[in-house]
């Protein structure tokens, strides 16, 4: 290796840290930039004790894969040996040298190369080292190379420390966002919710903050989603808690009758009006009103919403009394408001006083961690109201739900649960208990074969069958004489059957089992 004079080297280094004390990342790049110009350095790498893992921070010769299989225990390799003794190490060939690992594949050369590597050392701590690799030379040679080399390490072992630090309070940080979050989540997470997704645990913190206000709240999301979960959980963390709350669906009403709903009658307001009747607006009031699918709300009726909204005071329908109210409204609505105020079936004004504080609810196709989750809870939901007691989802069943679309959202997951609990006929809900319409087209990888649109009756039947035989062997740890009796049929039967279709019995065996 070709190397100027040491003093050029350390004086280029210590240039490199004098100028870069706040640029840790650069240091160690113009260190390298040095070994590799004035050394003439072809492959070299600065590594950094992270626990009990020496991880490459910088390097010339590697590329960013190489980089990164470039990792070493304590003690593992020459890199891991001199972290842990904190002894410089010269190999003279590294093709006769077992303990050379080479984790990043880079060393393919037939030419006999050497590799030095020197610890840095902070305050008394192995904090990292620095490796090179050289042509073989002279001991003498490649000695004086690393006497250079740890005085390198000693120039530049504050910046190293310092990095070190930096990236160790990054991951720290990282680290107790993560747990807060979690904390968090947890935290805020009301009872009658089941969902852990990251979208999930956003939402848990809106409605906390929400929850202690007296702001109008919009929840916004597809039908199913729970969108009237979310109005009662908001109600019942607020300091309304204690008083009424009331769901009201605009869309079920008639045009004629909405008002009516909402704010009263006076006896002899219209035909048919015999008795005073309160509205929703005067019996909540001090508590929540939930109007669910407001963009379903006539216009005539959202001129008096308005009025509301804005006076707090209404009057029933036949009435000139003035009637006051303390009322929060959370509206909710699967429509497009914004399309909806273009078109003029929306008042624009009354969308500004419903949004104040919006919440929007993810369809259960964008949550798809939270399937499992909601199928577990519905399965032991209805074991009790039905008194089953069906154990388990099968593998081809879970398939099946993740990967149907779910336009009906959490409503028609909990449906298909259902049904799916009262037909089955054993402890497991298999994948021929669900609803049609998840084995339809390509929203199921097992029923249908989802790689073939075209499959004939056969193909189809023979993966039904596949299907319950596989459920059947696993049920009974492979033991064809009991699938046979469970399924009443012969073992000669089944034998040709598991033939015909190539499945492999031995993997249900328990003991092959448990190796997965």
């Amino acid at each position: 290796m070709k190397i100027k004079t040491e003093l050029d080297v350390i004086c280029h280094v210590s240039h490199a840290v004098l100028t870069h004390k706040k640029n840790i990342h650069s240091l160690l790049n113009d260190v390298l930039d040095v070994l590799q110009n004035d050394m003439g350095l072809e492959r070299g790498t600065l590594t950094l004790k992270r626990d009990n893992l020496l991880i490459i921070e910088a390097a010339r010769g590697l590329n960013r894969e190489e980089q990164k299989r470039g990792q070493y225990k304590i003690g593992e390799g020459i890199t891991g040996r001199v972290a842990e003794t904190g002894e410089s190490i010269i190999i003279m060939d590294i093709s006769n040298e077992p303990d050379f690992l080479d984790r990043t594949k880079t060393r393919k050369s037939k030419s006999k190369v050497a590799f030095l590597c020197v610890p840095i050392k902070h305050d008394g701590e192995i904090i990292g080292t620095i490796s090179i690799d050289c042509p073989s030379t002279t001991f003498d040679n490649l000695s004086n190379t690393m006497k250079l080399l740890e005085t390198v390490a000693n120039i530049i072992a504050d910046g190293v420390a310092a990095l070190r630090t930096e990236i160790q309070e990054r991951e720290d940080i990282l680290a107790e966002n993560e747990r807060l979050k979690s904390e968090l989540g947890e935290r805020f997470k009301p009872d009658n919710i089941i969902g852990n997704c990251n979208r999930m645990r956003t939402i848990y913190g809106l409605m906390h903050q929400v929850a202690g206000s007296q702001a109008t709240v919009l929840i916004r999301g597809e039908s199913g989603t729970g969108k009237e979960l979310v109005a009662k959980a908001i109600h019942y963390a607020s300091p309304r808690k204690d008083k009424p709350f009331i769901a009201v669906n605009c869309a079920a009403l008639p045009e004629g009758l909405i008002e009516s709903e909402l704010f009263g009658h006076e006896k002899g307001a219209f035909t048919g009006a015999n008795n005073l009747r309160k509205g929703r607006f005067e019996l909540v009031n001090g508590g929540t009103l939930f109007l669910d699918e407001i963009g379903d709300i006539s216009v005539p009726g959202q001129v008096k919403l308005l009025r509301v909204l804005q006076e707090k005071t209404f009057e029933r329908v036949g009435g000139h009394t003035p009637l006051r109210t303390d009322v929060r409204i959370i509206a909710a609505t699967s429509r497009n408001l914004e399309e909806a105020i273009g078109d003029g079936t929306f008042r624009e004004d009354l969308y500004y006083r419903l949004n104040v504080f919006p919440i929007h609810i993810p369809p259960l196709r964008e949550r798809k961690t939270d399937i499992m989750l909601l199928a577990d809870y519905f399965l032991d939901k209805y074991n009790r109201v039905y008194s089953k007691g069906v154990k388990r989802i099968s593998t081809p069943a879970i398939n099946m739900l993740m990967s149907y679309y779910w336009p009906g959202n959490v409503r028609e997951l909990e449906n298909c649960i259902e049904r799916a609990l009262l037909v089955t006929t054993d402890d497991a809900v298999h994948a021929y208990d669900l609803p049609p319409s998840l084995q339809t087209g390509q929203e199921s990888h097992t029923a249908i074969l989802k790689e073939n649109d075209n499959a004939s009756l056969k193909e189809l039947v023979e993966h039904f069958e596949s299907e319950i035989i596989v459920e059947s062997l696993k049920k009974n740890n492979g033991n064809i004489a009991a699938s046979a009796r469970q399924l009443k049929t012969t073992q000669r039967i089944l034998h040709y059957r598991i033939e015909k279709l190539k499945l492999d019995v031995a993997k249900f065996l328990p003991r092959n089992r448990a190796k997965k």
